[in-house]
């Protein structure tokens, strides 16, 4: 649901979601409103609101009060239905909050921006203040000038705002813009005589505009401000400077410190790249793919532009007419991802039909494998898990089967027609060209996994008519007009490449019926005699599928670019289809030993070769993997690891991964209360980060996943309140939700919709929601159904694959589910 914004630099006011002013009837309505948000979040007592809002409270002061929230409400939330509780202006204990998020007041968003402007570089500092200041339409609760509530937040905000207009000051003399600084400075000190370091930047800025007789003079007036209006000499800074500007120092000419110097040095070859580069040259369109690439990195804010510049980017080389340029654009993004959950499904759906597209069209001959490579991952990066089936408040797709990945191994195979139908004769490897040589060909064997590297093929099952797997991108795409791109067949205007036109169609797995994975039919289902073989070459648990009970288009191209990228001997290029490999490897539960393969081959391949962030993938990947296996103390060393290197080399979002484990960490300990605060740490650390995948519903799973156990559903009810935005896993929270409310039949009719869970980190502990809500109703086919898929994960611990929550040992719901079965 889409927040309305407040704004309270300048008058109080309101907008929709559309923009729209919103209708705040008279002053006092409104002064409810500022109040709250002065409170920032917190409670406001009815009893303090009511003696700071009226002079002389009278006897009906409460009952207006009221009245003023409940049209508060009815305007912020116009399409609440009738009795259900507001989200947004929420009455808690004695009085009020508002439940806003962090950017939906201007007053916030400017706090948010300064703060952060004061740890970034010049020019995003000056980017950042400046959009900062643009928030302010006048005095801060303007309408509220004289209001003793407002006044200390009134006073903070003014302080804040001065010294932003400073601090942009300073980013703009930083980068080589002195003369830009000029009139803003010159206003700034009109307006404010007696602050001494907005008189030295304005002086300073005119030195190096070649002003410096001009700079003189404003010493001299700043030097009489302070002496006539507080009777004060100017401070050490401000006599200092004096003398260096009479001295014509030298140090005043350029900007201090290496990192200024690079600012500068920015700046000026990117005025100069502007100039020698045509607006329409295709060099230009590359050269901001690599920028939206570095962008993605940079924070939460660039990983949101760079989420918002990415599809453009792509449609801009579509439309040159060039598939090379187009496969170069779309695969320059080799952005790791270590979240299997897209933080934007529309655009992913769109991106991943631009890149078949793109594949269909591109030239078949040898100069292109990379580029072919690069396309295959991209599908398999941004085909990740999708929810089943819509919610009230999640649209998603219809149920789909559920679609683990595909057994790999170090080279390319023949997989029916493939390599001639997938790569072209052309480009189909020799004998000796399938043979790894090199020893970071072979996947390393982590400590504590239980598949061993085998030089044995896997041959693929077929089986025609099987579902359309479940959890990440569907098997085919639509056109631009379908309904659903995500789920519509393709169509002549979609070509569909020869890659992944010659796929084998998705086998289905055995647990989806209810009953465990039964080797001997996977036998039958296969080519040959032996079970298929997972990755590194052990026998799959689920199916002939191997890692799980099927693959779809996204799966074969994963498996397909890593094999590419194995013969090309690219170490870049596989770190690359690696990702692609982790992100389609969730697609049933006890897959986290594989996942640790592909996190180790990825730590080794990255150190070597100097790939961080790939390094950095890695070890996260461990992270997760380890922390399902119950190895905490490996997972420590991972995410120990990860920090230094995100220290090192500033990468700020990786820290918001290793925050969130070893909230997980305070969790799998005995202090409930102390695994909470950790958890709501984590969740402030993560708003902003520009990864809604990540952080929608994750806070109330977290405190969940503290209190359900096995046979202690009551100590988890308070933790189960239906106004709890649960996002993408509210169906699977669903009937545990309708049994806190006392619903048992609303509870048993969620439960018995309830579809597989989606392809990703959270499989196990979903499952685990469903062996709970199955225990308390007494359903047992339901419960079987649940037990069976949970079961590859004996031994494991539930959820802490994802490395940011746990509901225990896996064996203890296991134990749980058979003894109610009996």
């Amino acid at each position: 649901m889409a927040q309305p914004t407040l704004g309270v630099l300048g008058a109080v006011v309101a907008w929709g979601h559309d923009g729209a002013e919103l209708g705040l009837k008279g002053k006092r309505q409104r002064a409810v409103l500022a109040r709250l948000v002065v409170a920032r979040r917190r409670v406001v007592p009815v009893r303090r609101l009511v003696a700071e809002l009226w002079a002389e409270p009278g006897p009906g002061a409460v009952g207006a009060l009221q009245t003023f929230v409940g049209e508060l409400r009815k305007a912020l939330e116009p399409d609440r239905p009738p009795r259900a509780p507001a989200k947004l202006l929420v009455t808690e204990g004695p009085g009020y909050a508002l439940r806003l998020a962090p950017d939906a007041v201007d007053a916030w968003r400017f706090e948010d921006a300064v703060a952060a402007a004061a740890k970034a570089p010049p020019e995003q500092a000056r980017e950042r203040l400046t959009e900062a200041l643009a928030l302010w339409r006048g005095p801060a609760y303007a309408d509220f000038a004289h209001e003793e509530w407002a006044r200390a937040d009134r006073s903070r905000l003014a302080e804040l705002r001065l010294r932003a207009v400073e601090e942009r000051a300073g980013a703009q003399l930083a980068l080589g813009l002195a003369a830009e600084a000029v009139p803003d400075l010159d206003a700034h000190v009109a307006e404010h005589p007696w602050r001494e370091d907005a008189w030295r930047l304005l002086a300073l800025a005119l030195y190096r505009s070649a002003r410096q007789g001009e700079a003189l003079a404003v010493l001299r007036r700043a030097r009489e401000a302070l002496v006539d209006g507080l009777g004060v000499d100017p401070g050490p800074a401000l006599r200092r400077l004096e003398a260096d500007v009479l001295a014509q120092d030298p140090r005043l000419d350029e900007p201090p410190g290496a990192a200024a110097r690079a600012a500068r040095l920015w700046t000026r070859a990117a005025e100069a790249y502007d100039r020698a580069v045509a607006a329409g040259a295709r060099a230009r369109l590359e050269s901001t793919v690599g920028l939206i690439r570095n962008l993605a990195v940079t924070g939460g804010d660039g990983l949101a532009a760079a989420r918002e510049h990415r599809l453009p980017a792509i449609r801009a080389a579509e439309e040159f007419g060039d598939p090379v340029l187009t496969a170069r654009v779309i695969g320059a993004y080799d952005v790791p991802a270590i979240w299997p959950r897209s933080d934007d499904p529309d655009q992913a759906a769109q991106i991943v039909a631009a890149a078949e597209r793109t594949l269909a069209a591109l030239p078949r001959t040898p100069a292109h494998t990379a580029l072919r490579c690069r396309l295959l991952t991209t599908i398999a990066l941004e085909s990740r898990a999708t929810p089943s089936t819509p919610t009230p408040e999640e649209p998603s797709p219809a149920a789909q089967e559920p679609r683990p990945a595909e057994p790999h191994g170090p080279e390319p195979e023949t997989y029916g027609s493939a390599p001639d139908a997938l790569l072209g004769k052309d480009l189909a490897p020799t004998p000796e060209q399938s043979a790894p040589t090199d020893p970071h060909h072979t996947r390393p064997e982590p400590r504590g996994s239980t598949h061993k590297p085998s030089p044995e093929r896997a041959p693929i099952p077929e089986e025609p008519g099987a579902a359309e797997p479940h959890g990440t991108a569907p098997e085919t795409h639509g056109s631009p007009h379908s309904a659903d791109p995500t789920t519509a067949p393709a169509t002549a205007e979609e070509p569909v490449p020869a890659e992944l036109r010659n796929a084998p169609p998705p086998a289905r797995g055995s647990a989806r019926d209810g009953s465990a994975a039964d080797p001997a039919a996977a036998r039958a289902r296969g080519r040959g005699s032996e079970p298929s073989r997972g990755y590194g070459g052990e026998p799959s648990k689920g199916g002939p599928g191997g890692a799980g009970s099927g693959e779809g288009r996204a799966g074969w191209a994963a498996r397909e670019a890593e094999a590419i990228a194995r013969r090309l001997d690219d170490p870049a290029l596989l770190a690359f289809a690696l990702n692609g490999v982790f992100v389609q490897s969730c697609g049933r539960a006890g897959l986290a030993g594989r996942r640790d393969e592909v996190g180790a081959e990825l730590v080794g391949l990255a150190a070597r070769y100097g790939l961080v962030t790939y390094e950095v993938l890695g070890h996260l990947i461990r992270m997760q993997a380890r922390s399902a296996l119950d190895d905490l103390p490996g997972a420590d060393g991972h995410a120990a690891a990860v920090d230094a290197l995100a220290e090192r080399y500033e990468l700020p979002l990786a820290g918001v991964f290793t925050r969130w484990y070893r909230a997980m960490r305070v969790a799998a300990g005995p202090d409930a209360g102390a695994a909470e605060a950790a958890y709501r740490e984590a969740a402030a650390a993560l708003a902003g980060s520009g990864m809604p995948g990540v952080e929608r519903g994750l806070l109330p799973l977290a405190l969940l996943s503290l209190r359900l156990r096995p046979g202690s559903f009551a100590s988890a009810v308070p933790y189960l309140r239906a106004d709890h935005d649960f996002g993408p896993y509210r169906r699977w929270v669903e009937p545990l939700l309708r049994l806190a409310a006392g619903r048992t039949g609303q509870a048993r009719a969620a439960l018995d919709a309830l579809p597989e869970p989606p392809a990703d980190l959270f499989y196990e502990a979903l499952c685990c929601l469903q062996i709970a809500a199955a225990l308390e109703l007494g359903a047992l086919p339901r419960l079987r159904q649940a037990r069976d898929r949970l079961a590859p994960a004996a031994g494991q611990l539930a959820g802490a694959g994802s490395a940011v929550l746990t509901l225990g040992p896996v064996d203890a719901w296991l134990a749980a589910a058979d003894r109610a079965l009996g």
